[in-house]
């Protein structure tokens, strides 16, 4: 019988404590520290200095580059802090003159590539954006080549068999697509007798960034254990996924979620809370291979199970969440009522400008759409202006209850009346069938406090028994 093989992702701000890392995940169990492969993020905050912050937008070194600004000093500065990073894992293990000389040498060559692709983009003579995209993935992948090089290096300097896999293809002129490179990296590598860390970038002809962008190391994630038949993909993050959010209901009032399903996981990308991005997490769904979340920093947990078909045995709602960065978009239009395809006018206007909804609610002659408060420009707006009787839009929240089990009588009336008791109004509901997710729209003022009131309404303290590992 084949020995099971396990995938983990390591998130970046987990890398930064890899001190911990190593006694909490790699050498916990000493009797059973192979037949893992590790894959690994940049640690925390590099790629948004190398690219741009993921939740702030505020630019980093590919702006630059993009502005044709001086970028270069902004790398020597990057080398300059990775180098000092180094030597906080100094006692962990690492040769800083190995380490230092390593991400030296790979600013040094990144510089040089970048200076090559300004004096191209000069000429005029090659697309932009190819070129554009090109820069991002190289700069990309500096952070994740950083980390995995490292963690090998501490594991090897500790007396352990560990291999850095690298998948960035750096100096690799060879036309591959991502999954070649993955099977071709991995093909003379016993995962059994070696502790591997890959990187979380992977340079493929496709670009790994064009469809992913900064959900790229999730889809590397998701790949090695489809193309590799992982019998468990597992995130290490540095929080449980949780009933709710601590910071606002209280930790002594949520707890973590033991099991739940991909649409589950799906609901929960959707509103931008992601157990792990929707495009990486498909694969694994299909292959049937299950998920689990765990907090690192909690290892005697056993997490958050994702599996295919689980379905909790009662029902309930496992988890509160939502976002206060979206916008209401309204369009009133009296020619609506009773004209078949009205709504696809709407719907191929919105993909025109590359935009997704979160939720919809209609009646006869209105049609809400909840989108993304990023996504609602002007551009958009004067597209729909022209093309309807009435576009109004505000900035609101989402609150969404959501579980695999969901359905039960009384219960969107328990949630309505939750919210009531507090005083929240609700400016549109939206529930399929299904029954996985209630998500309500309120004012935006008032997003923590619907969290809190439908948490406590709807989320109590589960009976719940995790899954061994």
């Amino acid at each position: 019988m084949t020995a099971p093989l396990r995938v983990e992702k390591i998130g970046g701000t987990s890398m930064s404590r890899f001190s911990e890392i190593i006694d909490n995940v790699i050498l916990r169990n000493v009797h059973d520290i192979y037949g893992r492969i590790y894959v690994v993020s940049a640690y925390g905050g590099i790629t948004n200095e190398l690219l741009e912050h993921k939740k702030t937008g505020q630019p980093g070194i590919y702006q630059l580059f993009r502005d044709q600004k001086n970028y270069i000093p902004k790398m020597i500065e990057l080398r300059d802090r990775l180098c000092e990073l180094n030597k906080t894992f100094v006692a962990a293990g690492l040769n800083l003159e190995e380490a230092d000389d390593f991400i030296g040498e790979h600013i040094d060559l990144a510089i040089n590539v970048l200076r090559s692709m300004d004096n191209v983009l000069a000429s005029g003579y090659v697309s932009r954006k190819a070129l554009l995209l090109a820069a991002r993935e190289l700069l990309a992948s500096l952070g994740e080549m950083h980390s995995a090089f490292n963690s090998s290096n501490i594991l090897q300097n500790r007396g352990y068999n560990a291999t850095f896999i690298d998948l960035s293809g750096w100096e690799d002129s060879r036309q591959l697509t991502i999954d070649e490179r993955i099977k071709e990296s991995f093909a003379d590598i016993d995962p059994f007798t070696t502790i591997c860390f890959a990187t979380g970038y992977t340079k493929g002809i496709e670009g790994i960034m064009r469809e992913f962008d900064r959900g790229y190391s999730e889809v590397t994630f998701s790949k090695v254990a489809v193309l590799l038949n992982a019998s468990e993909a597992i995130i290490h993050k540095e929080y449980h996924l949780c009933s709710g959010d601590p910071m606002l209901i209280g930790e002594t009032n949520i707890h973590p979620v033991c099991n739940t399903n991909f649409d589950v996981a799906d609901q929960l990308a959707d509103v931008g809370m992601e157990a792990i991005h929707p495009k990486a997490s498909k694969p694994l769904e299909i292959k049937n291979i299950p998920i689990r979340i765990k907090n690192a920093f909690d290892p005697d947990h056993n997490g958050t199970l994702i599996t295919k078909d689980f379905i909790a045995p009662k029902s309930m709602v496992e988890i509160v969440t939502g976002s206060d960065k979206v916008t209401c978009l309204e369009i009133h239009d009296t020619r609506m009522v009773g004209e078949v395809g009205f709504d696809l006018r709407i719907l191929q206007v919105l993909a025109k400008h590359n935009i997704s909804y979160i939720s919809k609610a209609t009646n006869a002659n209105t049609i809400d759409m909840v989108i993304n408060d990023r996504d609602c420009t002007a551009p958009l707006l004067a597209d729909l202006q022209d093309r309807f009787e009435q576009i109004t839009t505000q900035k609101v929240a989402i609150v969404c209850a959501i579980g695999s089990n969901i359905g039960q009588p009384g219960i969107l009336a328990r949630a309505a009346n939750a919210l009531a008791t507090n005083d929240i109004n609700i400016l549109a509901v939206s529930q399929t069938a299904r029954q996985t997710n209630m998500q309500f729209v309120v004012e935006r003022d008032l997003f923590a406090q619907a969290q809190i009131a439908l948490h406590t309404a709807l989320c109590m303290k589960q009976n719940q028994t995790c899954t061994p590992e």
